[in-house]
């Protein structure tokens, strides 16, 4: 199974289909995989969908399911009636801003970015996408730095486009592509759970250690590209770990890219997860949810002496100042703001991880329960049992995604209701026993 998500051509996934999906279904699956090439992970697809609202969307048979998967685009709920009157009325004013012109909601959400970004990150681009982002990002500390290489980490995910997968780390993207971009030089994740450095139960950043020794022999890095905690994983590196890598940036004068697509806009309880490192990157990289669930929207957001590169176009994007996509970000602050989601988001993710260590308690099968905020990790002691809980939850209305073969990884709206929380807590422990035969 690929780090990202769940196998989509897995003998469970058949047998799930055969006895699940009504004949309508199946058909719309048919079409589906003729019209669009294949791929892992998306196509051929699991189920069709004909509605979302709020923390439920509805498949073609009218089966509702709590979606704890949302690709990390939901922090505000599918459909928030304010995000979708915000994108209506840019619709019947300025539905498209050409390039060589602004406009003033473009404007709005750069400097709202710049005034809730730590430090002096004050410089904006807009992207159509969170891949675009980080390519604006590599591009700009090239330009910036006089260099092009970058240290990023192995297992990690920045976009699936070509520069992107060679700062990624996982092989589910780089197989059989062949040349990657050259000088992207990958070092183990900060992950205490499997440190492959020989730490031991005993954590002696050796991690940290092994990234400043790459970067004092190659001598010439542009910029470390790094998610500030692994999204799919719910991994957060160890105490004194970002510390360390500040500092070594610092010492080689490159540049610390934290890319927050799946992480940001409150999701692990704080608005930018770069705030839980301690530390404060030259660049943040931001998307998924900016877009309220409903446009594709992704921002740059740049340390203002970084503002270096007015002779080149470091993006130039049809959509990058698009009325619309700044229409449905400004509507999602102004959610996150005027109801609290940052501060809700911690509360209901101690809860929902306490409650959740308490199905631990009940079944062997689950070795920890880890998060920050919304976003939890639960991890199972092997893929059969992952794969397993994920379809027995889907046939009690909970859908998420297995991560790295064996993490559940679980990341509902913001706007969810505790209500909701202790439906999708009851479906899971249920899974989990169907997937371990203890019912």
């Amino acid at each position: 199974m690929s780090a990202e998500g769940d196998v989509n051509v897995s003998d469970a996934r058949g047998r799930w289909q055969a006895r699940s999906l009504d004949e309508t279904t199946k058909a719309l699956l048919v079409d589906d995989a003729d019209a669009f090439l294949h791929q892992a992970l998306s196509t051929p697809c699991l189920n069709a969908l004909v509605r979302a609202q709020g923390a439920w969307i509805e498949d073609v048979q009218g089966r509702r399911y709590l979606d704890f998967h949302g690709n990390s685009a939901h922090q505000v709920g599918y459909g928030h009636p304010r995000v979708v009157q915000a994108v209506k009325d840019a619709l019947d004013t300025l539905p498209f801003c050409p390039r060589r012109y602004t406009n003033a909601p473009a404007i709005e959400l750069a400097r709202r970015l710049a005034e809730m970004a730590p430090g002096k990150l004050n410089k904006v681009l807009f992207a159509p996408g969170g891949a675009a982002a980080v390519g604006i990002a590599l591009k700009l500390a090239r330009y910036a730095t006089g260099r092009h290489k970058t240290v990023s980490m192995w297992d990690s995910f920045h976009g699936a486009s070509l520069d992107t997968i060679s700062v990624g780390g996982e092989e589910q993207f780089r197989r059989g592509v062949g040349p990657l971009l050259s000088g992207a030089e990958h070092v183990p994740p900060p992950d205490p759970r499997r440190c492959p450095l020989g730490c031991g139960s005993r954590c002696s950043l050796a991690c940290a250690n092994y990234l400043s020794y790459v970067m004092d022999h190659e001598g010439d890095v542009a910029a470390v590209v790094a998610e500030p905690l692994r999204a799919t994983t719910a991994v957060a590196p160890p105490p004194g770990y970002w510390k360390q890598v500040r500092e070594a940036c610092d010492r080689h004068g490159a540049l610390l890219i934290f890319d927050e697509i799946p992480v940001g806009l409150g999701r692990t309880g704080f608005m930018f997860a770069s705030e839980m490192t301690g530390v404060v990157p030259d660049i943040v990289v931001m998307g998924k949810g900016l877009g309220g669930g409903v446009f594709p929207m992704a921002a740059v957001v740049a340390h203002e002496d970084l503002d270096v590169a007015d002779d080149v176009s470091l993006g130039h994007y049809t959509h990058e100042k698009s009325p619309l996509g700044a229409a449905a970000a400004l509507a999602t602050l102004d959610v996150i703001r005027d109801e609290d989601l940052v501060e809700r988001s911690r509360h209901l993710g101690a809860r929902f991880a306490e409650a959740l260590r308490g199905v631990a308690g009940r079944r062997s099968s689950i070795v920890e329960v880890r998060g920050m905020g919304l976003l939890v990790g639960v991890e199972m002691r092997d893929r059969h049992v992952a794969e397993a809980t994920m379809y027995a939850a889907l046939d009690r209305g909970l859908s998420f995604k297995v991560s790295a073969g064996t993490v559940l990884t679980l990341t509902p709206p913001l706007t969810i209701s505790e209500a909701e929380l202790d439906l999708a807590v009851a479906a899971l422990d249920g899974a989990v026993g169907e997937a371990e035969g203890t019912r």
